[in-house]
């Protein structure tokens, strides 16, 4: 667990006493070893069930006066989406070729970001976690601050101001817990889980970072004005962090009512459709996507809210097919966009003529985005259904209503883009563009067409949870 910290560290502290022009190559190398490592623990994962079902757990002192340790290690879940950061970070570095000005400090937070975001999915001390939850921030700030589009002050200052005021509140959840357990570890925090009121503390920064309405207005304007490979990002693995949250820690922690799920549920139905409508009424390319990631996320909530397993194990595995799918769309429009510099669906039509591995791309995408089987949405989406129709026939047929907006707005969306008669001749994606969409492409049909593994390794994460709450 260590090496898949300090790889991108070490690559940092390198890329920062060499030369700008190694800059790419070195975050690229350096991500590679990254995956690499972490494909290597997929391959070696074996649940210890006397850990909760963890495995590759390293502990040791940290700051033993207050009650804080380096306590690291993974389940299923967790492991997955070191694994999904990994891929995600990967892609996205490949496709950062338009970044062409402070190149060594772009990549320098692009691998800080990667050691961050690491932290988060691997931490099982609540004060460790929390100081890499806090450190993903400032590079995201700065990728959308320094490198954004023409209002990027404004939204970078908007996601900054939104994220750490949830943190606050998250913090003061996380001390809660210290006083009352009189420790940061979350195996023993899991024997006396603490009171409901401390997890309205942690819903409030995880619902920020999901994002759940209403609080999912930093969103939009963060990925209409970051550059390409930080959308990638923020859509694949910073909104995962909120979910993962909410599934790691709050519910564990601080177990809500059934009240308090049945109000969240609902608040996850009510999202679902308020992003799909807000989808069929937007004119810009990447905002359109953007609002998208509301409509899927609220599935995701709602998946985990009804708390049966099919639920869970849906929202968890949404959470990869979100990731892969939205990350090819975010890419696929910034291709667009380089070449035309707009994002107005308005001015394109025909692409298909003149870019057709492009349109091949964005109908894989587009087809496993909105749950077309055999793709990977499907599996997901069919699973939440699965597990909220046992609760809810009404929260079901929503869900199905969801689902059809979604389809409504993304074949919408193709249909205006790439058919028609074309209206300018673009180049067609060349090899470096290929590079990123191509294992993005596959993986939206592997995951869908051989789910198997991936439940097999998330369905004792579901069935840990429910245990835990005596269901």
């Amino acid at each position: 667990m260590t090496l898949l910290l300090l790889v991108p560290l070490a690559g940092l502290i390198l890329l920062l006493a060499l030369p700008s022009r190694w800059a790419r190559g070195l975050a690229l190398f350096t991500t590679a070893i990254h995956g690499l490592i972490a494909l290597d623990h997929l391959r070696r994962f074996q649940p210890d069930a006397s850990q909760q079902g963890f495995a590759f757990l390293e502990r040791q002192p940290w700051i033993p006066s207050f009650g804080a340790q380096y306590l690291v290690g993974v389940d299923g879940y967790s492991l997955l989406l070191v694994v999904m950061t990994s891929l995600v970070t990967l892609v996205a570095l490949v496709a950062s070729t338009s970044i062409v000005e402070r190149l060594k400090e772009y990549y320098a937070a692009m691998l800080v970001l990667l050691v961050a975001m690491t932290g988060v999915f691997v931490a099982l001390d609540l004060l460790l976690y929390f100081l890499f939850w806090e450190l993903t921030l400032i590079p995201m700030y700065l990728i959308i601050a320094v490198w954004g589009g023409t209002n990027r002050a404004y939204a970078s200052m908007k996601f900054l101001i939104y994220t750490n005021l949830g943190s606050v509140l998250m913090l003061i959840g996380i001390l809660a817990l210290r006083l009352e357990g009189g420790t940061f570890d979350y195996f023993e925090l899991l024997r006396q889980p603490g009171g409901e009121w401390i997890f309205w503390a942690f819903l409030a920064g995880f619902a920020v970072k999901v994002p759940m309405v209403p609080v999912h207005t930093w969103l939009p304007d963060a990925h209409t004005e970051a550059p390409t490979a930080g959308s990638v990002i923020l859509a694949g693995v910073l909104l995962k962090m909120g979910l993962y949250g909410l599934t790691r820690f709050a519910i564990p922690l601080a177990p809500p009512s059934a009240q308090v799920l049945m109000w969240l549920s609902m608040a996850s139905v009510a999202a679902i459709l308020y992003g799909g409508l807000v989808c069929l009424m937007q004119s810009d390319w990447k905002r359109l996507i953007a609002y998208s990631s509301v409509s899927h996320m609220g599935f995701c909530t709602l998946g985990l809210f009804v708390m049966t397993r099919d639920g869970i194990v849906g929202s968890m595995l949404q959470q990869i097919n979100h990731a892969v799918t939205t990350g090819l769309l975010f890419l696929i429009v910034g291709a667009i966009y380089d070449r035309t510099h707009t994002r107005e669906i308005a001015h394109f039509s025909g692409t298909l003529r003149s870019m057709p591995r492009l349109a091949l791309l964005f109908l894989i995408a587009i087809l496993g985005s909105m749950g077309m089987p055999p793709l990977n949405g499907f599996v997901g989406e069919f699973t939440i259904l699965r597990g909220v129709a046992s609760v809810s026939t009404a929260w079901a047929v929503a869900t199905v209503l969801g689902i059809a907006l979604g389809a409504a707005y993304l074949l919408w969306l193709y249909q205006r883009t790439m058919l028609g008669e074309p209206r300018e001749k673009l180049a067609d994606l060349n090899a470096t563009e290929m590079l990123a969409m191509v294992p993005l492409a596959v993986l939206t049909v592997l995951l869908g067409v051989v789910p198997g593994p991936i439940f097999r390794l998330l369905e004792p994460v579901a069935n840990g949870v429910l245990k835990g709450l005596g269901r």
